[in-house]
């Protein structure tokens, strides 16, 4: 739980790093059990930076976000620390101006049902997998203002892309389904961040908040102890913007 990496750095054409944007993608696991510890982190970040579509519908699946940063990385740290989570591997994504790309969350491997809030408050309930639950982030340039960039996030189902062909990955992207309901949009400059973690624990696996948070026990065996139910906390670090 040492520091966040530094910005990345890499050489790249000079032509490709004027046109880049770098975030840093940092993904703990949390005890179920000790959610309520993430109490103290949501009194030290800001909500008002964040542009929700449908704050109603935001909080009813179960999502929770703020705003922070680097400066405040050290106290919330120690915070992660005594709720005893483990980080996981950091994501590095590179983005362009006006390119999307999608932060793989879970992945399904057959059908099954999920129910969540739709934007205007009704429950709504679908069908996916196989396939991917992403968090789905989009940047975008702001007219004559540098350093600064449109962020917007949401979390999206997809079903496989099998096919390099254009007309049949179309058909795919087709069938996508996008959680608007639980998106939102903020402004991001380097060392700047969001926080993104369920609001309480829910173990169902059915509910859009559960199955995106929600890292579920794995069965017993003579070989590994069972493990028990934790919940993903997303930190996303903007690291660096050249456009």
């Amino acid at each position: 739980m040492g520091d966040l990496a530094a910005p990345n750095t890499a050489k790249r054409p000079s032509d490709q790093l004027s046109k880049i944007i770098n975030f840093n993608v940092y993904i703990f696991e949390i005890p179920a059990g000790k959610i309520g510890l993430l109490d103290d982190i949501w009194r030290m970040l800001h909500v008002w930076p964040l542009q929700f579509n449908d704050y109603d519908a935001f909080c009813a699946n179960l999502f929770s976000a703020g705003f922070g940063q680097i400066r405040m990385w050290t106290k919330i740290s120690a915070l992660l620390r005594d709720a005893g989570a483990k980080k996981t591997p950091t994501v590095s994504l590179l983005l362009s101006e006006g390119q999307a790309d999608d932060l793989i969350v879970a992945r399904l491997y057959r059908e099954q049902p999920i129910f969540y809030t739709s934007t205007g408050g009704s429950m709504e309930g679908a069908t996916i997998g196989p396939g991917t639950l992403s968090l789905r982030i989009k940047v975008e340039k702001i007219p004559g203002s540098r350093g600064v960039c449109n962020v917007r996030v949401h979390p999206v189902f997809s079903p496989p892309m099998m096919s390099s062909i254009p007309q049949l990955a179309a058909r795919a992207k087709a069938g996508e389904l996008d959680f608007i309901c639980a998106g939102f949009r903020l402004k991001m400059s380097p060392g700047d961040f969001f926080l993104l973690a369920p609001k309480e624990y829910i173990s169902d696996q059915m509910t859009l908040g559960s199955l995106f948070f929600t890292k579920s026990k794995s069965s017993s065996s003579a070989v590994k102890p069972e493990r028990k139910p934790a919940i993903r906390v997303f930190l996303v670090v903007c690291t660096s913007i050249n456009v």
